[in-house]
């Protein structure tokens, strides 16, 4: 397993540079056969590369993606290490240690009738050419159990934040700051207003619908330069809901701003990405974990609640029943610590073979 980790590892795969995505997915491929018995089903979508694996009628989903955060060039300063246990590299954690133990609990099962992998190229990026394909077969599947890393401690994660995602742009009018600035119309200034009026949508959705909601105001630009008024300032919104009917709130608060300023233009784009992961559509299928564990002999399991977002929200948007964090045990998703202990894999990995052959 440590082995076919660094394998992983050691390919690159930024999820903006498809080439690279498309060299990472030729790996998984590789090792996946090699485990499996099979060949799988490239798909290259609008240039991004996903693997899939289908064995009879598909009735339990297995979903990962092999794209990381890490730009290439990152082995350079972030190299892949093992010592005293702990595995470290780009991406690690985040989730090739996770496609590495499912090839392995997969290929310790007398048989793959009934059990579909599907492995994207873009979750990192919001899942745009893998969200379709992700839903149609979320659909025809009794259950999803979702790779992505556990949550400390080794916690499953039952329940996930939805995600929405918006851009304000203000268009105004440009003009000399020194000369003549009231012939102008300030977008930065107007998109001031949009900035504040954030938090009290948030204040509002939770006060209605319940708490968890956060409107967090990311990257923001105006201006062209330091003499002149802005003719255009935009803002990036990172929404997260706990519930569907936060989401549907939030966006109808956020398409009732309008202009303070006179003569400015307010443009919205964006909307609803990742629906919620309800905690009720974990239930049953953590149960059954708990019970497999005890039988095991393997440490309890613990469950969390999770801001982040991942393909298992689609999948339970969907009306699957879904189960996620099955994959590493570690921290450092996406950051200089990302690391795996390796320990933990074995274990998990059994415990997922347990899972899927008790749902074939």
């Amino acid at each position: 397993m440590l082995a076919d980790l660094e394998e992983l590892v050691t390919c690159e795969s930024y999820s903006a540079d498809h080439a690279a995505v498309a060299r990472s997915a030729q790996v998984v491929a590789e090792q996946g056969s090699r485990l499996l018995g099979a060949k799988p089903q490239t798909l290259v979508i609008d240039g991004v590369t996903h693997v899939q694996w289908t064995f009879g009628t598909p009735r339990v989903l297995l979903l990962g993606h092999h794209d990381t955060v890490w730009p290439i060039g990152s082995l350079k300063t972030h190299p892949w290490s093992l010592e005293q246990g702990v595995a470290r590299g780009p991406g690690v954690f985040d989730m090739k240690a996770g496609l590495v133990q499912m090839f392995h609990a997969l290929a310790s099962l007398p048989s793959l009738d009934g059990v579909c992998v599907l492995v994207t190229g873009d979750e990192e990026v919001g899942s745009d050419t893998s969200r379709p394909l992700i839903e149609d077969l979320a659909r025809r599947c009794a259950a999803t159990f979702v790779l992505e890393p556990s949550a400390p401690g080794g916690a499953l994660k039952t329940s996930r934040k939805g995600v929405s995602l918006y851009d304000l742009t203000v268009h105004g009018r440009a003009a000399h700051s020194g000369l003549e600035p009231e012939k102008g119309i300030n977008a930065a200034t107007e998109l001031a207003h949009h900035v504040l009026a954030l938090q009290h949508i948030a204040d509002t959705v939770n006060a209605s619908t319940g708490p968890g909601t956060t409107l967090t105001p990311t990257v923001m630009s105006a201006g062209t330069a330091s003499n002149t008024v802005p003719a255009r300032a935009q803002l990036n919104v990172d929404v997260r809901v706990p519930t569907a009917a936060a989401q549907a709130a939030v966006d109808q608060h956020i398409r009732t701003l309008r202009p303070h300023t006179p003569g400015a233009r307010l443009q919205i784009d964006g909307g609803p990405n990742r629906p919620p992961l309800d905690p009720h559509t974990s239930q049953a299928l953590f149960a059954r974990v708990t019970d497999l564990a005890d039988r095991l002999g393997i440490a309890p399991v613990a469950q969390a609640a999770v801001g982040g977002a991942s393909d298992g929200n689609y999948t339970a948007g969907a009306g699957c029943p879904t189960l996620d964090g099955l994959g590493a045990v570690g921290d450092g998703a996406h950051a200089d610590h990302e690391h795996v202990l390796t320990a933990t894999m074995p274990d998990r990995t059994r415990l997922l073979a347990h899972l899927v052959g008790a749902l074939q």
